[in-house]
């Protein structure tokens, strides 16, 4: 009872008690660890971003703005544009307007060479330009990625560039991995286009067109098999939104509130107030899910989609949030990798521990006696403190970080062996054992840190700059470094003094 009390009252009451809560919280390590996809497996995808969409969508942003600015400045407009290649083309009425407007819009190219062809002005992207907005389209779509699979609690993946214009996605231990591949595929591209005619089939439309349709106009699909003309360039799309959320609307049920910006507020009330009455068609990833009649002169903020099933709201407002794709994606190779392997994996690094831990014991045992048995209780400690990190902080466990736990038995054991040389040293020169101690780990603490910390720098450059197997191997060096230096210097000085304090030992083996 005397004993227990000691305890109670030691500071080595604080390192049982943290390993109390340690093992409270990592048991069982299945459930509270996250284990990488070579370890639990999963799925591999490899996506095709159709870059030149961006492009298109750059242009179609540039031609809006250059019309814009030419009405502002009153100058002449053009009675006609498309789109065509990496090419903008406005058409005037004549060739004097032409050259009037390309004396303005030379002022106002925004990365784009002018020529003119009689009454038409051909704006030409350059191709180092081009380049440029591929690489941002590959990258915008990455961190659309991440933030759509985070919300779907996919954390700790791999989204990755290769090549040009490829993107790389593993989901590790993913539940429902068709689910994550329909939130990866939709673009989420949300625009709103006035409607000019709704029909039962294409060929109505175009009959009222000789089969040929203006430049600025094209068919969209819609719900119930109708088909509607609109304008093909959306004035307000969803990179105008703020936010967007599900919500419950008395007589409507389920619908996707949605905010826009100032700006894009300001555009939305220049789409629907002088078309009050008409329908305006709500587009996402080019299929009209929706074309209310437009019932007020003063929309500015946003609206609601309605006809959305509760779940459907849900996903909406999701994809919404998280945002559209520059680009679209395509699927382009999938690979389902089954959890045996990493079962073997997972078996063969447990082994490897183990197998390191045994040798360990025998040689702490055989060397240093009863303080190596200590020092092998520290290691054991040092291992919970480094699996109770990777719970806690939701972290992923690789092959590659067991690699790094079988690196931080060594350099803990190494830790040890210092702190022991020097209290050697220091009761061989005639100090009582207990003060030999309390120098001996004052005097390694130096060296100790000093090793360390140089390896943390590695371990951080490595987490930093590196990628997947990598940073795997980099996170548990990492704990593992700042678990050595914790258990070497405090949790085991702390297991040394409680013993001389408590058992009347004058000495213990080493």
């Amino acid at each position: 009872m005397a004993s227990l009390q000691k305890m109670a009252t030691s500071g080595l009451a604080f390192w049982i008690l943290v390993a109390a809560i340690g093992l409270y919280t990592v048991w069982p390590l299945r459930k509270s660890l996250k284990f990488g996809i070579d370890l639990v497996g999963g799925t591999y995808i490899t996506l095709s971003v159709q870059t030149e969409k961006a492009i298109e969508s750059f242009l179609i942003n540039q031609m809006k703005a250059l019309k814009s600015g030419l009405q502002k400045s009153t100058k002449p407009v053009p009675i006609s544009e498309a789109i065509k290649d990496h090419t903008i083309e406005l058409s005037f009425s004549s060739l004097a307007d032409a050259q009037q407007a390309a004396n303005y819009l030379e002022s106002q190219k925004r990365d784009l060479t002018i020529s003119t062809q009689a009454s038409t002005i051909v704006l030409s992207l350059p191709e180092k330009v081009a380049s440029r907005i591929k690489e941002a389209a590959v990258q915008s779509n990455i961190e659309v990625l991440r933030t759509r699979l985070d919300k779907l609690s996919v954390s700790e993946i791999t989204i990755a560039q290769q090549g040009e214009k490829e993107i790389i996605v593993e989901l590790p231990d993913v539940s429902d991995p068709q689910k994550a591949k329909a939130m990866i595929g939709k673009a989420a591209v949300l625009d709103f286009r006035l409607v000019e005619k709704t029909a039962r089939s294409q060929e109505d439309i175009l009959y009222d067109y000789d089969g040929e349709l203006p430049a600025d106009k094209e068919i969209l699909p819609g719900k119930e098999g109708l088909f509607y003309l609109v304008t093909k360039y959306p004035e307000v799309t969803g990179a105008d939104l703020v936010t967007a959320h599900p919500e419950f609307a008395p007589g409507q049920g389920p619908v996707v509130a949605f905010k826009l910006t100032p700006d894009g507020g300001q555009r939305f009330h220049d789409l629907t107030s002088p078309n009050y009455g008409k329908s305006l068609a709500i587009v996402l990833d080019g299929v009209i899910i929706g074309a209310p009649n437009i019932s007020s002169t003063e929309m500015y903020s946003g609206g609601q989609i309605s006809g959305q099933t509760s779940d459907s709201a849900k996903e909406l407002a999701l994809l919404l949030k998280s945002g559209a794709f520059v680009a679209p994606v395509t699927f382009e190779e999938e690979r389902q990798i089954g959890p045996s392997l990493g079962e073997q994996s997972i078996k063969q690094g447990l082994l490897s521990c183990v197998v390191g831990l045994g040798l360990l014991f025998i040689f702490s045992v055989f060397y240093y006696k009863l303080s190596g048995l200590f020092a092998f209780i520290a290691l054991l400690y040092n291992l919970l403190l480094v699996v109770f990190a990777l719970a806690y902080l939701r972290a992923t466990l690789t092959l590659p970080g067991i690699a790094g736990m079988v690196l931080t038995i060594g350099m803990a054991v190494d830790a040890s062996i210092l702190i022991y040389e020097r209290i050697k040293e220091e009761f061989a020169s005639g100090i009582s054992f207990n003060k030999a101690v309390q120098q001996g780990f004052s005097s390694a603490m130096t060296v100790i840190l000093d090793a360390n910390i140089t390896t943390l720098i590695v371990g951080l450059v490595l987490l930093k700059f590196g990628t997947g197997p990598i940073k795997g191997f980099a996170v548990t060096m990492i704990f593992g470094i700042l678990a050595t230096l914790i258990t070497g210097l405090f949790f085991l000085k702390s297991l040394f003094n409680f013993v001389l304090s408590n058992f009347k030992v004058n000495k213990i083996s080493i």
